[in-house]
């Protein structure tokens, strides 16, 4: 309906309320009208280039931000998005720059906008200068849990993990409903070895709190050693349904990327499938002068393979993290460290158990259905290293 008598203040406001709500091809609807009222309203502009943000349509956005920055080159909202923009198009020199305005400016002290800028940059990939954009915020705001928790985000990417866990603790002081934050802390201060403090900070959490299965698969483990549960404790079973739950959800991006992958999968097929045909003249050559070579030698018997040969075909040699070296066959390798761990117990229970421990050490997933793929997968972990 339309809603003439508004001012384009008004409008701006009902937009980002609906943007708020998430409610964007509402907000884009009602600033469409808007902007026919006030083509030269800024803010209306810059609404616009959000919700096509939000949208993903860069290109509009990039459209309404640059007609917005025509109308008021230092508007900082519009600087921010369409900074955000260019680093998108791979315009990195020119979205730097748009965000460096916004401080030469004077802008560094609005706390959510030195946030934005900064989350902006970490997404893709500058670390370096989206810490100093969360520097910037925590600077004009000590007590910003938010701001504390990005600089932790950003020291730990950049491999700084002793100033990460003291950024996070800090934030987690100021506001300890920051799950986000709790759950990054207990698996950086899992990482660090600090298994006690971790535990800790896992059982502030809930199962819904986490959204990836690193986190739940580490507190389970933790849970079962310092509580000596066992696997059909009823403490651990929220925690399992949880992991049930991520497993089973759908990503529509994975979805896309896998049609994809398979499209590309076929087509390399049938690529290969041509060159093998153009090729086929070229093999029946050499298959005929193999056959000639065989001829030739017709009469000679071939000596049977060596012990030692056939030995080291089957023999494998596997070194632990701890260095210790176990020798044989795949299973029988298994088998030596089962003993070593936890002897007496099935095979295909301590691979399991194994392959959790593995998970939540990693976050990689490991194979436990056959002891040749849970070696070569705990190699790709790096729990182990595979020497012949």
């Amino acid at each position: 309906m339309s809603t003439p008598f508004l001012s384009s203040e008004e409008y701006d406001e009902r937009a980002h309320a609906l943007y708020n709500e998430g409610k964007y091809d509402e907000a884009l609807t009602l600033l469409r009208e808007a902007v026919a009222l006030y083509p030269n309203a800024v803010e209306l502009h810059v609404g616009f280039g959000y919700a096509r943000l939000a949208r993903e349509e860069y290109a509009w956005a990039r459209r309404s931000f640059e007609e917005a920055l025509v109308l008021d080159p230092d508007h900082e909202d519009a600087l921010a998005g369409f900074g955000e923009v260019l680093l998108m198009f791979g315009q990195v020199a020119a979205g730097l720059s748009a965000f460096e305005k916004t401080v030469t400016l004077g802008f560094d002290d609005d706390v959510d906008l030195m946030l934005q800028i900064g989350r902006a940059l970490f997404r893709e990939g500058f670390v370096d200068a989206a810490l100093t954009y969360f520097d910037h915020a925590v600077a004009h705001a000590a007590d910003s849990a938010e701001a504390a928790a990005c600089v932790g985000y950003a020291q730990h990417r950049m491999g700084n993990d002793a100033e990460a866990i003291e950024s996070l603790t800090r934030a987690l002081d100021l506001d300890p409903q920051l799950i986000e934050a709790r759950v990054y802390l207990a698996n950086l201060m899992y990482d660090a070895g600090d298994l006690d403090q971790a535990l800790v900070e896992f059982e502030k959490t809930t199962p819904a709190d986490h959204w990836d299965e690193l986190g739940i698969w580490r507190l389970v483990e933790l849970k079962k050693s310092v509580y000596k549960l066992d696997d059909t404790d009823g403490e651990l079973k929220p925690w399992e349904a949880r992991l049930i739950e991520l497993a089973n959800e759908s990503d529509d991006i994975d979805d896309l990327l896998e049609e994809v992958e398979q499209s590309m999968m076929e087509q390399d097929a049938e690529a290969s499938l041509e060159e093998t045909l153009a090729e086929q003249g070229q093999l029946e050559a050499l298959g005929s002068l193999l056959t000639g070579l065989v001829n030739q030698h017709q009469g000679e018997q071939a000596e049977p393979a060596s012990t030692d040969v056939l030995a080291a075909e089957t023999s494998h040699r596997v070194i632990m993290r701890d260095g210790s070296v176990f020798e044989g066959t795949w299973e029988e390798i298994v088998q030596a460290l089962r003993d070593a761990r936890d002897a007496g117990r099935p095979l295909y229970e301590y691979m399991a158990a194994e392959a959790r421990r593995f998970y939540g050490a990693t976050g990689k997933q490991v194979a436990s259905d056959a002891p040749e793929a849970f070696l070569r997968d705990g190699a790709k972990a790096g729990m182990l290293r595979i020497d012949r």
